[in-house]
This record gives structure tokens, sequence and C-alpha cells, in this order.
């Protein structure tokens, strides 16, 4: 499987929006889109105007980089969403919203979905008292996500426990001292906050 492994900071630029993708990294001074917003490249001031078709990729390939998924694994998602009922650009949303290492950076465990899926990576969550370890687990409504009783004296997760809850999606709830959350309904698409057409990714696969 591909993996990319150059500047992160440069996806945001090719895309032309914040991806957040460092964590607080994006938030400070320090975030190279605010300081340089133009595309990557010696040429990317100066590209001319995207083609229809152009423009339902670059939105494909935003999707997937905010989400850290690759092609393979979006067809996926698509295909299911394609077969649920609703509409199909709300349900692929909705599934990745849903994703384990999405739903542990979402409760502000994790800086970035990166970090996060670090963390589900390496085992420290449990998922209805069960161990899970697969950063692509669909959480379902009612699901109880909290650290491992072994993990929770590690010196990242006790700071953790300090911190205060911010912008916590409504569809969860995360309880800081205990280190537990709950995924209190799916979400809908007014609870997803990023910029993201996705009826033209839609238009992109039905092609």
């Amino acid at each position: 499987m591909a993996t990319y492994r150059e500047a992160k900071c440069r996806l945001c630029r090719r895309e032309g929006c914040k991806l957040f993708l460092k964590g607080d990294r994006c938030y400070s001074s320090k975030c190279s889109f605010d300081r340089r917003p133009t595309p990557p490249g010696q040429h990317g001031a100066g590209r001319k105007k995207v083609s229809e078709y152009g423009q339902q990729l670059r939105e494909k390939q935003k999707v997937k980089r905010i989400y850290g998924v690759q092609e393979g694994q979006f067809r996926i998602y698509y295909r299911k969403a394609d077969k649920m009922k609703g509409i199909t650009g709300e349900n692929m949303l909705s599934l990745l919203e849903r994703r384990l290492d999405n739903v542990i950076y979402r409760m502000g465990i994790g800086a970035s979905r990166a970090q996060a899926r670090q963390l589900v990576n390496h085992g420290h969550f449990t998922v209805n008292g069960k161990p899970v370890n697969i950063p692509s687990y669909i959480v379902k409504a009612g699901d109880i996500i909290a650290v491992k009783e072994n993990k929770t004296s590690n010196k990242y997760f006790e700071a953790i426990k300090t911190m205060k809850v911010a912008n916590m999606p409504k569809w969860l709830e995360f309880d800081p001292e205990k280190l537990t959350g709950k995924v209190l309904a799916l979400p809908q698409r007014d609870d997803i906050d990023s910029q993201i057409s996705e009826h033209m990714i839609v238009e992109l696969y039905s092609k």
C-alpha cells in the first residue's frame, strides 16, 4: 500500500485549504498554509483554471487526505454508502466519521487523525470492553470507547485527564477523568465541519 511520506503541509497547499494534518501546528503561526497558501511547485501560483473533472478529483483527494485513507479503502466506503438508504455522499462522510481513529481524534484524545491512528494501532483502546486495534473499525450508536485500564497511568493519558473538552461534536461525549467516551448517535451532515462538497465525489464515481 502506498504511503505519503513527504511534508504534510504540502497537501494542504495542494488542496487549497487546511486539512489539519499536524495537530496544534495547524492552529499556530507556523502553519505553512497561512504563510504560503499557493499550490506547491515552481508554477503553483500561476496554474490555470481547473476543469470540472479536475475539481471533482481534487475534492476526492482532499477527503482522502483529511481522513487518511487510500484509494482502495475510499472506494469501499463509497460502495457501502451507495447501497445504504439515504444520500450517498452524506452516507459516505458518516462512515468516514465513524472510523475509530477519527472518533478518538474528535474526542480530543489525539491531536491529529494520524496520532489517533497510531494510538489505536498500539492497542490503547477498548470498544464495549473488548480491545480494538483497527483504526478503520466503524463504531455504532451506543458504543462505549475507553482507554485500557493498564494504559491509564501512561503519561500521555495522565495529561488527557486534566484537559478541557472543547468543540466536542454533539454525537459524541467524552469524560477526561474516566478516559471513557460514548457514541450518542450516528453523525449527521450538519455535524461534519469540514468544507467538503461530497456531491462532486459522487458525480466523479458515477461517471
